[in-house]
């Protein structure tokens, strides 16, 4: 025979449907389907005005994209701008007074609390998990070779085609967009924190793309030995081992060459390659900033003005 569960038992079972229920029935209709010629994923209205944040692999290099809105109309979509370094794209629809959902300040989630993934894996529109945050501040690498930085990771299930949507807290704020798993891991998601994606979105709206400054290497992480570092005075264990130099770069200007270990750009340490990507952000752009590498072992110091890079 069978115990009924208790009273406070079943006050905190509501209360966690309850919390869940809400917060998917106030950011739903602001999560849409995202259609190309060969799959798709979700995306979320952020501004009523047709703006929609996805991700930046749902949409890179589609000739024609649709949006299916929560109550089944189909929308031609257009990119306003695309960023594979965090995976994220900004997609524009003609219509206005969309339900929108508002962006939340990702710096304040915590491990343990409530999370919500909507969006349409595998076309099943408007489909829903809950979980919690499993992880804040973790890093993934993007398809284009760069680490994405300020990740949520959490174990509300994603699925092909969730990529893009809503990852949500139980007051309905989108903190994150959607966009990865590790498989065969299970309960390994990933979003992009919604304080990256707010920033992105700004500079896409603005510039259509996310300006960035570089130097014109080509490089790979490698350890600095020792007795190298302790010769030379320096408290560093590795660096970026220079492969190659662009003709014209700034690099080339600074006569930067192959072989040549960075060690440190303007007064950040580098110590491989994430550091140096991390480093060179738009407000970098035609700043002279020194530079300190190894050349046969031996400290240089050189002075370079990163460029910008080209889109």
């Amino acid at each position: 025979m069978g115990t009924n569960p208790a009273p406070d038992d079943l006050e905190l079972l509501d209360a966690y449907s309850s919390a869940v229920v809400s917060a998917v029935d106030l950011v739903g209709p602001a999560v849409v389907r995202v259609d190309r010629e060969q799959g798709g994923g979700s995306g979320v209205v952020f501004a009523p005005d047709g703006f929609v944040l996805t991700n930046s692999h749902v949409v890179h290099g589609a000739r024609r994209l649709a949006v299916t809105l929560s109550d089944g109309h189909e929308l031609r979509a257009d990119i306003v701008g695309d960023d594979p370094h965090t995976d994220l794209a900004v997609l524009r629809v003609d219509a206005m007074s969309l339900p929108c959902a508002s962006l939340g300040d990702s710096r304040r989630l915590r491990v343990g609390q409530i999370a919500i993934a909507i969006g349409n894996p595998y076309g099943f529109h408007h489909s829903a998990t809950a979980g919690i945050v499993s992880g804040l501040g973790r890093s993934l690498r993007a398809r284009s070779g760069r680490l994405i930085d300020d990740i949520v990771q959490t174990d509300a299930a994603l699925n092909p085609g969730n990529s893009g949507g809503a990852l949500v807290t139980s007051r309905g704020e989108v903190v994150g967009i959607n966009t990865a798993t590790i498989l065969p891991a299970q309960g390994l998601c990933f979003a992009v924190a919604s304080n990256t994606a707010r920033f992105v979105a700004t500079r896409l709206l603005s510039h259509g793309r996310i300006r960035r400054s570089y130097i014109g290497v080509g490089g790979q992480n490698t350890r600095v030995p020792r007795e190298q570092a302790r010769a030379n005075g320096l408290a560093v264990t590795s660096g970026v081992l220079v492969l190659s130099v662009e003709p014209g770069s700034p690099a080339g200007r600074a006569s930067l060459a192959e072989g040549d270990v960075i060690l440190s750009l303007g007064d950040q340490s580098v110590g491989g390659v994430d550091d140096l990507h991390r480093f060179l952000t738009e407000e970098k752009i035609g700043v002279s900033l020194p530079l300190v590498a190894l050349r046969r072992g031996k400290r240089m110091g050189v002075t370079i003005v990163p460029a910008e890079a080209r889109p």
